[in-house]
């Protein structure tokens, strides 16, 4: 049978849903590990975040929007950083940055990664302390090294001979000893989507464990003597959940560790296993607690270490999506309702692939909710779908709603506080929604609306 030209999304046609998706005995009850901590449905039946309405901060900001609660992303980088204790945590500048949320993460003690000049340019315009950035990527220019050089970063992720030989050349003319990591591509692949699994050997990332390009990496740095080796690094995927990959990973990059002592006389004092724990976008994702990680992540160290003969190295952890990602929800209006055929109903909304490429890019699911009211009518099982020329343009490919959803209503994905306003494009010419962050009754624009004026500013004609 030939393939939908659209894609599987489109082609899924069907009125029943996946097998895991269950009709709730309550479509206006919110399930507690989906959503930020003071997300509440109120008597009235409206969603509220934060102590404010929803209906009250869509009439002020408009929708689409993304609505931060400022409270749950702060006891997220506290639950981290306590459950992993004295190892350094990274925030993940690539799954949602600007200079509100990095002066969050500089006030609760984290560190943060970056892996652009842009996401640099904005951690230093917050001011956030230069020392503790980690600064990742396949293809860093010279300018982006030379800037990070300049400002002190604390570590660059080195991920080729000729990253290399252009930090050594610029550090050789800057007079400056940068401390840097390797990254080992450990041969481990990660239970999750082939384009966020990163540590298997066909990818662009890393130096292959394998072939012996990591260990040639790690010598050559200690050889010439001229950056300051650290570590090692690996990162195995994202979205995970199960940990057992993490203790393969830690076997083979603490066997590399081994053999750069053996073979240089160098025991690197420091350890970054990446992370990217999963996180629940649906009812079928049951991601651990910090606690749980942290005990299992350590416990997988300690042994590997006392196996390989090695102290226990200073430990980096990067949690990924799992700090930001569920503090998030995006609030949409609906605009049409359509029923085909009985095949299926479609929920068409004000955004869609623009403010959420992932459901497209990575047939990834999420959930939503009815949030402007409380509904009575039979649930019904629907897609909810964006307004843009495109087929593949879906947000939630199958979810319980009320049977009486309406223009009008307001519709709220939550999980989307990672790689979505990130990865936020201009399709159709759509300017970006805003972010607004909301805590203790109190909303504010972190973010900005973009305009059509902002998208004709570009235009140089």
């Amino acid at each position: 049978m030939r393939a939908h030209e659209a894609g599987a999304l489109h082609g899924d046609l069907g009125s029943r849903g996946p097998a895991w998706l269950r009709n709730p005995e309550d479509v206006n009850a919110l399930v507690p590990q989906l959503w930020p901590r003071t997300v509440v449905r109120t008597e009235s039946g409206s969603l509220e975040i934060g102590g404010v309405s929803v209906a009250d901060l869509a009439a002020d900001y408009g929708t689409p929007a993304y609505l931060l609660d400022e409270d749950d992303l702060r006891a997220r980088c506290r639950d981290f950083a306590a459950a992993f204790g004295e190892a350094d945590v990274y925030y993940a500048g690539k799954s949602f940055i600007c200079k509100a949320v990095v002066r969050v993460i500089d006030e609760e003690g984290l560190f943060l990664d970056v892996c652009s000049g842009g996401e640099l340019a904005v951690a230093l315009a917050a001011g956030f302390p230069p020392e503790r950035i980690g600064f990742h990527g396949n293809n860093k220019s010279e300018s982006e090294l030379r800037r990070a050089l300049e400002a002190g970063v604390g570590r660059i992720i080195v991920d080729s001979f000729h990253e290399i030989a252009r930090l050594t050349a610029l550090a050789t003319e800057l007079n400056k000893r940068p401390g840097v990591l390797v990254r080992v591509t450990v041969g481990v692949e990660a239970h999750t989507h082939e384009f966020i699994a990163t540590a298997h050997e066909d990818q662009k990332f890393g130096f292959s464990l394998a072939g012996g390009a990591a260990f040639a990496a790690a010598a050559q740095i200690i050889d010439e003597g001229v950056l300051d080796l650290r570590g090692l690094h690996s990162h195995i995927g994202s979205q995970i959940f199960d940990t057992s990959g993490f203790e393969v990973a830690a076997r083979r990059i603490l066997e590399l560790q081994a053999q750069i002592r053996d073979a240089r006389g160098v025991e690197l004092p420091e350890l970054d296993l990446g992370g990217g724990f999963g996180i629940a976008y649906t009812t079928q994702d049951d991601p651990s607690t910090p606690g749980d990680l942290a005990k299992r992540i350590n416990k997988i160290v300690e042994s590997e270490c006392e196996l390989a003969s090695l102290r226990k190295p200073h430990l980096s952890i990067e949690p990924g999506r799992a700090i930001v990602g569920p503090s998030v929800f995006t609030l949409y209006e609906v605009g049409t309702v359509k029923d085909v055929d009985g095949i299926r109903t479609y929920v068409s909304v004000d955004g869609g692939m623009s403010d959420n490429i992932r459901t497209a890019l990575y047939d990834a699911s999420y959930s939503a909710t009815m949030a402007n009211r409380r509904s009575d009518a039979e649930p019904m099982l629907a897609r909810v779908v964006g307004k843009h020329c495109e087929s593949g343009d879906i947000v939630v490919k199958d979810e319980f709603l009320p049977s009486d959803v309406q223009p009008g209503d307001l519709i709220a994905v939550p999980g989307t506080g990672a790689y979505c306003r990130s990865m936020a494009s201009n399709y159709n010419h759509v300017p970006r929604p805003p972010v607004v962050a909301v805590r203790d009754g109190a909303a504010r624009v972190i973010v900005r609306r973009e305009t059509e004026d902002d998208l004709l500013a570009l235009d140089v004609g």
